[in-house]
């Protein structure tokens, strides 16, 4: 592989949105767990949720303020290293983006400082919407920013004229064909990468003896929801999968590695797809499974990668093995959920080390499968920048490819110190784990009472 300006340009952005997704992935989901927190504060008056949406909190801040920081770049990323794809789609990824920062940002700045240090110093009731609205931020935040992606995947609502698009229908560009599938898939997602989170550092701060009912209170919360989260991510995992048969037929041929248009096709659990042969090699498949799962039928017809050029085929083996990574790690977050809900249901959920051990060991699991799932996205659709449309080659600023390799290793050694400073303080802070502190009786608003 030559490394080009294109392909210097498409490793820079993969590595920083790469490095982004991380903390929005972590805030959208702890932000939804916080507001359960403090509800269940105010109904029950536990003081152990109060302790333990302090601490969560903390780490809150901590991936907020990292996302933010890493979010800045990619609008300037953009412009330097595709500016030819800003010209091209100003007009309708400029407005989306843009209605991003107005309603999601503002939203989310604007109650952030209520949130984090409003306690006792505002009303319960007030308290409460500041964490709400913070979450709802969030969810708008991904909402926009999937719109965008999603206009880029299956474009709708727009004229092209001279190589520029123009929007024709907002609505469709917003509510474009892959849209509402993927905002659903991505955020539960999101929900269900904090959930394990959540879980997994209970699960290793009861296991080092922190006997804490706050503690408990996140490993039978996180598991809880995980356990309802990860069959519900299965079932919209299987729309998304018949909304990509119909709208990037390649996309899903390079997610299954067949290379012709096959009825009855298998699927393949494990191969070493040769693009330059256009064979699986080693393969082990499940005979006529694919096809089950694409079309609902046996013998279904499942299009391949020999429905276009080699020119307009991905990476197969990137987007191949990338599925089968995130596929992996959901069945895997899913067994460990639905352990976690049978010993719950013994109420022995706190009783063995290895299995705290396992859930402790799971956490990385939402993280990386969301990074799987965003390769297969991204690379899936390549060599396309909007599918169909315009080549990620024909985007790519004019720029020198020693420039861009340059700034490359810039941002790696940056983000893994800052990745670094990141881990470092959150472990401090998860071996800290729910403080004890003096705390008033809470409002009970939630139940009516004053």
């Amino acid at each position: 592989m030559d490394l080009d300006a294109v392909v210097l340009s498409r490793i820079q952005f993969a590595f920083t949105i790469g490095f982004h997704i991380l903390f929005p992935t972590m805030t959208i989901g702890l932000a939804s767990f916080l507001l359960l927190a403090e509800i269940r504060w105010l109904r029950t008056g536990d003081e152990a949720w109060r302790r333990l949406y302090r601490f969560w909190s903390k780490l809150f801040a901590l991936a907020f303020g990292m996302g933010v920081v890493s979010g800045v770049v990619l609008s300037y990323q953009i412009g330097t290293n595709f500016s030819a794809f800003s010209v091209a789609t100003g007009n309708v990824i400029g407005p989306l983006l843009g209605y991003e920062v107005l309603t999601a940002f503002f939203l989310e700045a604007g109650f952030l400082g209520i949130m984090l240090f409003g306690w006792d110093r505002v009303p319960a009731g007030v308290h409460l919407l500041a964490t709400a609205m913070v979450a709802l931020g969030t969810l708008i935040s991904a909402f926009w920013v999937l719109a965008a992606n999603s206009w880029m995947q299956t474009p709708a609502g727009h004229t092209l004229v001279d190589g520029i698009f123009y929007v024709e229908d907002f609505w469709r560009v917003i509510f474009n064909p892959s849209f509402p599938v993927r905002f659903a898939h991505m955020g539960v997602a999101a929900y269900l990468t904090a959930a394990f989170a959540v879980a997994a550092v209970s699960a290793w701060q009861w296991r080092i003896g922190r006997r804490d009912p706050a503690v408990a209170y996140g490993l039978r919360y996180g598991l809880g929801l995980a356990a309802i989260l990860a069959p519900l991510q299965v079932l919209i995992g299987d729309l998304h999968g018949l909304n990509a048969r119909d709208h990037q037929p390649v996309k899903v041929a390079a997610m299954e590695a067949l290379w012709q248009t096959t009825r009855g096709a298998p699927f393949v659990l494990l191969a070493w797809p040769d693009q330059a042969a256009e064979t699986n090699r080693y393969a082990i498949e499940i005979p006529k499974a694919t096809s089950l799962i694409l079309t609902h039928t046996l013998d279904g017809e499942v299009k391949g990668l020999s429905e276009v050029g080699p020119a307009d085929r991905p990476n197969v083996p990137l987007v191949f093995f990338a599925f089968r990574l995130m596929i992996g790690l959901g069945v895997v977050m899913l067994a460990v959920s639905w352990w976690g809900a049978w010993r719950l249901w013994r109420g022995t959920l706190l009783d063995s080390r290895l299995f705290l051990g396992v859930v402790a060991a799971c956490g990385p699991a939402g993280f990386i499968a969301v990074l799987a799932g965003w390769v297969v996205a991204e690379s899936g659709r390549q060599p396309w920048i909007v599918h169909g449309l315009m080549r990620t080659a024909d985007a790519v600023s004019p720029v020198a490819a020693e420039t861009v390799l340059v700034s490359l290793i810039s941002f790696i050694v940056l983000y893994i110190s800052l990745l670094w400073a990141f881990l470092f303080y959150a472990r401090k802070l998860a071996r800290r784990g729910p403080e004890h502190e003096p705390a008033p009786a809470p409002r009970h608003v939630l139940a009516g009472r004053p």
